[in-house]
């Protein structure tokens, strides 16, 4: 078991604002006394009974303690320090203070596909060096993209929140129903095993978000999402792909495909002529041999799918029903397999009963030709009684005879 500092964290680190919360976590901004440097303290609420439902288990804590101490890498937020008290573990992290990306996408009036494919590169470094470890972050959506600082120059991205990130073992089939149903790949939702290529779809659903301010699978129910997302039913609407290069949408096709085997890599999508040739790509075909003219991207439906998703989602982007129907998908899971290993079970039963009728058949048809050849025997038995006795009569009388004579 992993162990934590013991102990009260404000001893240490003063506490300020909170920044924001999810379903059984707080962050709040906070600064070490010691060397009065600003963190964010992420306060996890611990499940205090294994058959409780409020709260973090133990297990998934240290499994995203266990992933963060691993992580060391400029696109992705660091873990300075560890706490541990009565009800909470307490992560103290880097202080990511920039906003969201598409926040900061948004306020611009309008933006290229260089610079949008600028800021999709640091993702794609990140998520490379995750896949590199064998880490799949299974959560990737805007709220989960920061910039660590929005007034720099040049801001850097940073992937937060790895609360459901998972190590991927090769030879052991994982399987789960968890993340935001917007963005999560047709394998989570059909319960399939799942990998690294999970990560590579959300990927391929933030693009399109990002080059159109539309979400691919955005149905009007979270059932409609979740059927769009396993029957891949999305398209490139000229209303809001009109001005996207062809190598752009490309780079999505590749990526929002149903077969895990077949999406994009991580690797395939860093060599991507999209992402490689970025010159190029702002120009249209019938603008060539006229003076370069970079191609724009309107953001005002980004700017409109921000608004909409900070005001219609609850906090971290999620709903529990979908944890919900990860149970109760477990549970018809858990009941088919039952049910296959009744059928089974079935199966070799019914065998056994032929093979014992068989044996029974069997010994009845020896049974019946033993009783026929002692039967036989029997008479033959009687036979050779009746015959001695016969003999022992006579040989009586024969005796009696002898003696007569004898006395005579």
């Amino acid at each position: 078991m992993t162990s934590f500092k013991q102990g009260n964290v404000e001893e240490h680190y003063e506490m300020g604002e909170e920044l924001g919360s999810g379903q059984f976590a707080i962050v709040r901004k906070c600064r070490e006394k010691r060397t009065n440097v600003e963190y964010a303290a992420k306060f996890i609420k611990k499940r205090r009974l294994s058959s409780s439902r409020r709260g973090v288990s133990r297990e998934e804590i240290e499994r995203e303690v266990d992933i963060l101490r691993e992580i060391q890498h400029p696109n992705i937020i660091t873990l300075h320090d560890i706490f541990e008290n009565k009800t909470d573990v307490v992560l103290i992290l880097e202080l990511v203070s920039g906003g969201e990306l598409f926040d900061f996408l948004a306020e611009k009036e309008s933006l290229t596909e260089e610079e949008a494919t600028q800021f999709l590169k640091q993702i794609l470094d990140g998520v490379q060096y995750l896949h590199s470890k064998r880490i799949a972050h299974f959560d990737l959506k805007p709220e989960n993209i920061m910039l660590l600082d929005k007034n720099s120059p040049s801001p850097r991205i940073k992937l937060i929140d790895f609360g459901i990130a998972h190590k991927i073992e090769a030879g052991n089939e994982f399987k789960n129903i968890f993340g935001t149903p917007e963005f999560v790949a047709p394998e989570i939702v059909n319960y399939e095993p799942l990998g690294l290529e999970a990560d590579m779809w959300s990927i391929g659903v933030i693009t399109y978000i990002l080059l159109s301010g539309a979400s691919p699978f955005l149905g009007e129910t979270k059932q409609e999402t979740l059927t769009n997302i396993s029957g891949v039913n999305y398209d490139f609407d000229e209303e809001y792909f009109s001005s996207t290069s062809e190598l752009a949408k490309d780079f999505i096709r590749r990526l929002l495909v149903k077969d895990p085997k077949k999406r994009m890599t991580i690797d395939q999508s860093l060599e991507h002529p999209w992402i490689k040739a970025i010159k190029r790509r702002n120009v249209r075909n019938e603008d060539k041999g006229k003076k370069p003219e970079r191609r724009r991207l309107k953001t005002t439906r980004l700017k409109e799918y921000t608004i909409k998703s900070h005001s219609s989602m609850p906090p971290n982007n999620t709903y529990v029903n979908f944890e919900r129907f990860s149970k109760v998908m477990e549970e018809i899971g858990a009941a088919e397999e039952s049910l296959r290993e009744l059928e089974k079970n079935k199966r070799s039963f019914r065998e056994d009963i032929e093979a014992l009728l068989s044996i029974y058949e069997e010994k009845e048809s020896w049974y019946k030709e033993e009783n026929e050849s002692i039967g036989q025997d029997l008479r033959q038995i009687s036979q050779e009684l009746q015959k001695t006795e016969s003999l022992k009569q006579q040989t009586q009388e024969e005796m009696k005879s002898t003696l007569l004579s004898a006395n005579g």
